[in-house]
C-alpha cells in the first residue's frame, strides 16, 4: 500500500515513549504512517507536544487542550496559556477536550466549564476541536449543539459510542476517529457493526498509542500501542466497514488533511507518501 497514513492521535508525550521515541517514530514511518498528530492534554503537555511538532516539521503536529481528567483547576491562566499555544501554525486542532463521567476525575462541573472554554477558543481562533466524550453524552451533546453553528469543525476522538450517540454526532457534522478498539472482541463488537455506517467523508483512523493495543495484535513492547500499527487499525476498520484498505487509506488521510488544515503543514498530500 502506497497511501501514507495519519494518526490522527498519538500520546508521544508520554514517558512510555520516553526511551526510545526516535525509533518509534522511524517505526511508523517504515508502516507508512507518515504524518501524526501529538495529543496534548494539559497545558504543560501541550507545550511538549508543540516541541515534538517543532522538532519534526515534516512529519508531527499538535494539539493543545486540557483532557477533562485534567479540569480540575482550569483557569483564566490555564485558558491564556492554551490560548498561546494553539495559536501558533504547528497546533492544528484546540484539545483533547470533552467530558468523561466515567471515572470522574475532576468535578463535573469543572469539566464542563473547562469544556465550555475550549470550545469558545476554538470559535475564536477558528481551529477545529479534538474531542472525547465517556459516560456523559447528553451534556456533552448538548455543549456541542450549542457551539457547532460557530466551530470550524471537530473530530470525535476515539469514539467507543452506540449508534444514537454516533447518530448524534454525524448530525451535528462532526468527523469520527476510530482506534483499535474496533479490534476488540469483548468490548468492541458493536463498534464493527457500525464502522460502515459512518460516511467515508467524516471517517479518520488513529492509534491512541500508547494505549488501546489492539487485542489481535502482539506488540514487542508488551502492551504498549505504536502509531506503527495504524496500517493494522486502518485494515480492520476497511474490513468491518466492508471497503478496501486502499479507499480506507486514502479517505482517512484526505479526511484529516481537510479537518485540520494540514496542506499548510505539511504541503500538498501526494498518494505516494514519499519522505
Amino acid at each position: 500500500m502506497n497511501e501514507p497514513l495519519i494518526d490522527i492521535g498519538v500520546n508521544l508525550t508520554s514517558k512510555q515513549f520516553r526511551a526510545d521515541l526516535p525509533h518509534v517514530i522511524e517505526r511508523a514511518l517504515g508502516a507508512g504512517v507518515r504524518y501524526m498528530i501529538v495529543t496534548g492534554l494539559t497545558a504543560p503537555l501541550s507545550q511538549a507536544a508543540l516541541e515534538l511538532a517543532r522538532a519534526h516539521p515534516k512529519v508531527l503536529c499538535s494539539t493543545a487542550g486540557v483532557h477533562p481528567h485534567n479540569a480540575r483547576g482550569f483557569d483564566r491562566h490555564t485558558l491564556a496559556q492554551l490560548r498561546n499555544l494553539a495559536s501558533l501554525p504547528e497546533v492544528v486542532a484546540v484539545g483533547e477536550c470533552g467530558l468523561d463521567y466515567n471515572r470522574d476525575f475532576s468535578p463535573r462541573p469543572e469539566q464542563r466549564a473547562a469544556f465550555d472554554a475550549q470550545l469558545e477558543l476554538a470559535i475564536e481562533l477558528k481551529k477545529p476541536v479534538f474531542l472525547h466524550q465517556r459516560s456523559a453524552h447528553s451534556d456533552f451533546f448538548s455543549a456541542l449543539r450549542n457551539a457547532r453553528p460557530k466551530l470550524t469543525g471537530g473530530v470525535v476522538h476515539c469514539f467507543t459510542g452506540n449508534a444514537e450517540d454516533l447518530d448524534c454526532y454525524l448530525e451535528l457534522g462532526l468527523c469520527i476517529g476510530i482506534t483499535g478498539f474496533v479490534c476488540d472482541e469483548r468490548r468492541g463488537t458493536h463498534l464493527q457493526q457500525l464502522v460502515g455506517r459512518i460516511p467515508s467523508d467524516r471517517l479518520m483512523v488513529e492509534t491512541d498509542a500508547p494505549f488501546l493495543l489492539p487485542r489481535d495484535l502482539k506488540s514487542a513492547s508488551g502492551r504498549r500501542n505504536e502509531p506503527a500499527y495504524l496500517p493494522h487499525v486502518a485494515a480492520s476498520v476497511a474490513r468491518f466497514a466492508g471497503r478496501s484498505e486502499g479507499d480506507m487509506r486514502r479517505q482517512t488521510t484526505h479526511v484529516a488533511f481537510q479537518l485540520f488544515g494540514l496542506e499548510a503543514r505539511f504541503g500538498q498530500l501526494e498518494a505516494s507518501g514519499a519522505r
